[in-house]
């Protein structure tokens, strides 16, 4: 198995970009700051920090939020540490210290943290793993303390976590005396593997495997566990006898069989994505050749059968789960942004795997689409469902009720929008992998990588406009000639590609996994160009895709569009788009601050006036506007489909 590693040393200068991340810093982290602070009036209360501040005895109160509040501070920290590598903010970051110090205060001695436990259950920690998320808050507060060491230096919250994670150690295991569990929510897993990453302690890494491990393994540990809360008194929060399953069985958490034996991917959509990168992230670091195919296997079925033209998963809110093969409706579906950002780091860890074409084309695909349609232009209203058709008639319907026609300030259960913002903050790690001596460009987004290759510092300077231009350039910059090899992903939506070395063209008759390889000693000075052709094109689903029969949706390199009513008219599903009708694509710089609109000729249907008629129906030419789907919902609220009908 020859993987790579991501390059770390990467400055975003792109516009698309550079963007998001300063709304991040500027206002996206602020305003979380005072959600997480009860800060926001008319909103949802948060309580996150006021939980903390009760633990540590410098507050009087009752514990508020759901199970998992503190793992929306712990993401909110991660966010900041991503931040402070390329907005460096003094004020931030003391606030951060801060908060870390009141985290130190609010931990037990034996290392245990968990505010839910601490205030409202002290008697019964890990007696709920199935349901309760300890383990889960757990994890995202490691992830944080990685991330903060590694952008800062300090080892304040890694101490803090350690400490934790010693406790979590002495606790699970198969062992005598331990609990055999692993927790109903992933996301320790991979955090245990990134601590491992940064201390080099083998008994983080043994922890991590021995929780993928033991998930599935039968009896299930859950049922166990079920039978011992019998005998004590908790508070209620599931009920056991209905279970929190909704009808999947342990398949909700990926319990149902041994993770090396589970062919299809299944349950709660969040928890698979979390699950999958610990699989690839072990099997990257143990060289798990079963692990390996597993992870391919599993992304093969999310990828090729439940994944939407968005990047969006998890096509039913019973249980926010993957549901059958090709079953993928538009109006009901759920695709959380939570499950989005899974999907956008699982495609980063399989590419650091194997450098395939396919992994980099659906984080690009999740990335411009399924993900930043979770949060508004300015970063202060946030979806949680991210739905590829609004019409008039969900509003009534109680099955749609979790489909919102608008984004909104905050949520009680309130993961997506810190969740979205840690993945915005750190875009730049998913552009670059390398080797020793290769270089591989996954996404092309502009700005300056440095590294080291073939033992000589390197800069590469992308400079372009994607994902509206088509050309894009590199610079290298090396103060000696060195010799390594460079691999530029063509995209799987660009049919027709061209690169050149210095005004040369290089051949693209063999690609390697869908990447144009060029070995060659590198100059200071030397040019690198792309074109990659972006025509509109109709895209189409499988024919088992019923809803989506006879209808297309249009794609401009790897930027989805949609309808909206306020460019339409409403009933966006009486427009008929022709085959034979011109698509144009035009940069408008006053269209929410930039971007490509795409106008065709079309025909709205005018139904006769009976509800039933034999009578052919009027077409009425109209013209047919679409814009970039992750911006729908930042003018006018109204009807938006992706999917349009073609005639």
């Amino acid at each position: 198995m020859k993987t790579t590693n991501p390059v770390k040393r990467v400055l975003v200068k792109d516009l698309f970009w550079k963007k998001y991340k300063q709304v991040v810093a500027e206002e996206v982290i602020p305003y979380q700051w005072k959600a997480l602070n009860d800060e926001l009036p008319d909103t949802e209360p948060s309580h996150a920090i006021a939980n903390f501040k009760i633990a540590a005895g410098e507050s009087s109160g009752e514990y508020y939020g759901t199970v998992f509040q503190d793992s929306d501070l712990a993401k909110w920290l991660e966010t900041v540490a991503f931040s402070l590598r390329d907005h460096p903010n003094p004020t931030l970051e003391a606030q951060a210290d801060e908060v870390i110090e009141l985290l130190g205060r609010a931990q037990a001695d034996d290392g245990y943290l968990n505010t839910y436990y601490l205030l409202k259950e002290p008697d019964n920690r890990w007696t709920n793993l199935r349901d309760n998320h300890e383990l889960y808050c757990a994890g995202h507060f490691i992830e944080a303390a990685v991330a903060y060491y590694e952008t800062t230096g300090k080892d304040r919250l890694l101490h803090i976590m350690e400490k934790y994670v010693d406790l979590i150690q002495q606790t699970f295991g198969t062992e005598d005396g331990k609990l055999k569990g692993y927790p109903g929510h992933e996301e320790i897993e991979l955090a245990l593997i990134k601590l491992y990453g940064v201390t080099g302690k083998d008994q983080y890494l043994d922890l991590a495997q021995y929780f993928i491990d033991q998930r599935g393994q039968h009896p299930v540990y859950f049922v166990e566990e079920q039978e011992k809360r019998k005998h004590i008194h908790t508070a209620p929060t599931w009920n056991d006898d209905q279970h929190i399953n909704f009808g999947l069985g342990f398949e909700y958490q990926q319990a149902h069989q041994p993770v090396r034996e589970q062919t299809e991917a299944i349950g709660h959509a969040v928890r698979a994505m979390y699950l999958y990168i610990a699989l690839a992230d072990l099997a990257a670091v143990t060289d798990d050749a079963s692990l390996l195919q597993t992870c391919e296997t599993l992304w093969n079925d999310v990828t090729n059968h439940k994944m939407y033209i968005t990047g969006g998963i998890g096509s039913a809110v019973n249980g926010e789960a993957f549901t059958s093969r090709y079953d993928l409706p538009n109006d009901s579906m759920y695709c959380e942004t939570c499950a989005s950002v899974g999907l956008v780091f699982w495609a980063n860890r399989m590419l650091r795997l194997t450098s395939d074409r396919k992994y980099a084309d659906v984080l690009e695909r999740a990335l411009y689409n399924g993900t930043i349609s979770g949060m508004d232009l300015d970063g202060k209203r946030f979806f949680y469902v991210n739905p590829l058709e609004v019409n008039p008639f969900q509003a009534s319907r109680t099955d749609q009720e979790h489909v919102k026609t608008e984004r909104q300030k905050w949520f009680f259960c309130a993961c997506c929008p810190p969740n979205l913002a840690r993945m915005i903050a750190s875009v730049e790690d998913h552009v670059y992998t390398q080797t020793a001596d290769t270089l591989y460009t996954h996404l092309y987004i502009a700005g300056k990588a440095s590294l080291m290759l073939s033992g000589q510092q390197v800069e590469i300077t992308q400079t372009h406009h994607y994902p509206w231009d088509a050309d894009l350039s590199f610079s290298v910059h090396t103060a000696e000639p060195v010799s390594f090899h460079w691999a530029f992903r063509i995209p799987g939506w660009c049919k027709q590609a061209e690169v050149k070395v210095n005004g040369e063209a290089v051949s693209l008759d063999h690609l390697e996994k869908g990447y144009a390889r060029i070995q060659r000693t590198w100059k200071a000075g030397d040019i690198v160009t792309l074109h990659l052709a972006m025509p509109v094109e109709r895209m189409r689903s499988h024919p088992l895709v019923s809803m989506n029969q006879q209808q297309v949706a249009l794609q401009r390199g790897p930027v989805v569009f949609c309808l909206e009513e306020v460019d339409n008219g409403p009933n966006l599903a009486g427009l008929r788009l022709p085959k034979c009708s011109l698509i144009t694509a035009e940069y408008d710089e006053s269209l929410l601050g930039g971007m490509v609109k795409l106008s065709a000729g079309g025909y709205r249907v005018k139904s006769p006036a009976a509800l039933y008629s034999s009578e052919p129906p009027e077409w009425v030419p109209q013209t047919i506007t679409a814009i970039p789907y992750y911006a729908w919902c930042n003018r006018t609220k109204g009807e938006m489909r992706v999917w349009v009908y073609e005639s």
